[in-house]
């Protein structure tokens, strides 16, 4: 299936007399349907590719239904294996192999192969490798699987061309722990704001049972690291309504703190929400996110949430320090944070989390940075004719 929406322009010769060969891996592939990544790339792709950038990216047909020549500036090509799970390691290093010539640029997002050095000796293309959050400090994996994990990592550091980073705090690991500097470069988050009549704004609120500024929200998997049973007993002590939206059936931990907070009228405990619309909604009408994470860079929830201009509480650590530029309300436990939402809201905080998060949180600054960044590596000039 063809796909004939893709703009033209992305096949006439850009101005520079060559445009930059840039391969994407490590993702399910686009269109967008599983995370973060994903994402990054339905965006470097997108309306705010420029004219010098020729995208390949490899994607999963075992996750992806159809297959599509081009999407959006890019071409596709197809590995029939999954992305993620058991079979993840096969699926890099499969794609690994596809893209080891007739390219400028590799960009791998979240190397997790760990034969990298010997593939870097045979392929001798530069490698931009984003390496998203610290995945062995998560709770929620054993002994082994952290130390496994670790020198993933590890791997991924070492035998990039240049790191990416996308917080502060994670700089701050590749610098401590190796003395090698990395590129900051986070995510959007403007794409989360949708537009929709007042009346279709109110039936999402009216079927969520709430109404304007007089409800917190949260959204995110239910893991410990994100401690969700902190948010619950706070809001469960204050009286204060919550939505929170997350895969509660997921594990049995999850299920386990559906069953324990389900009996508080207060708490609104949903499950995944994926309509973009209604989850614009949520956010932009309520009194104050709360972001419970606890590990990992830039989190792209917390990112589109500085977009609606809503105050916010996260949990304090540096990296959503960090991403929120100190501008936010913090907690560290269940008493923490029911003393920050009984307080009044504070609109002067939503507003001036907004003002950063369109500063340095916007797609057309994100994909720039990273075209910046392949241009560098290859020694070429912008491309006159600019954005497509």
């Amino acid at each position: 299936m063809k796909d004939t929406n893709h703009n033209n322009n992305h096949d006439s010769h850009s101005q520079t007399g060559r445009r930059i060969r840039v391969a994407i891996i490590g993702t399910q592939g686009v269109p967008a349907q599983y995370g973060g990544f994903e994402t990054l790339v339905e965006n470097l792709i997108g309306e705010h590719c420029s004219a010098d950038i020729d995208y390949t990216v490899i994607c999963s047909s075992a996750d992806l239904p159809g297959r599509m020549e081009r999407y959006k500036n890019a071409r596709l090509k197809y590995i029939g294996v999954p992305a993620n799970g058991a079979k993840s390691l096969l699926y890099d290093a499969i794609s690994l192999w596809m893209v080891r010539k007739g390219f400028d640029v590799i960009l791998y997002l979240g190397a997790a192969v760990p034969v990298l050095k010997s593939y870097k000796r045979m392929a001798k293309t530069p490698m931009i490798i984003n390496i998203d959050g610290l995945s062995q400090l998560r709770d929620k994996y054993g002994k082994w699987q952290k130390k496994y994990l670790a020198y993933i990592k590890n791997n991924e550091i070492l035998r990039a061309d240049l790191i990416v980073a996308d917080n502060e705090g994670i700089r701050e690991y590749v610098s401590d722990n190796y003395g090698l500097p990395s590129e900051l470069i986070a995510y959007g988050g403007d794409q989360a704001l949708m537009e929709m009549s007042p009346a279709d704004e109110r039936a999402i609120l009216e079927a969520y049972g709430v109404e304007p500024g007089e409800y917190g929200i949260a959204v995110c998997r239910i893991e410990p690291e994100n401690n969700p049973e902190m948010v619950l007993e706070a809001y469960a002590r204050s009286g204060r309504k919550l939505v929170y939206i997350g895969n509660w059936e997921k594990s049995e931990y999850g299920r386990e703190l559906r069953r324990r907070y389900s009996g508080y009228t207060n708490l609104n405990l949903h499950d995944p929400e994926y309509d973009l619309k209604t989850l614009s909604a949520l956010r932009g009408n309520a009194g104050m996110y709360i972001h419970g994470h606890s590990v990992g860079g830039t989190n792209p929830s917390l990112v589109e949430a500085m977009f609606f201009g809503r105050p916010i509480a996260a949990f304090d650590v540096n990296y959503n320090r960090y991403t929120t530029f100190g501008s936010a309300s913090y907690f560290t436990d269940a008493d923490s944070l029911r003393k920050l939402i009984s307080q009044p809201a504070d609109a002067a905080q939503g507003e001036a989390l907004k003002r950063l998060a369109y500063e340095h949180y916007t797609w057309r600054h994100i994909v720039d940075l990273y075209e910046q960044a392949y241009r560098r590596m290859v020694g070429a000039p912008k491309a006159k004719g600019g954005k497509r």
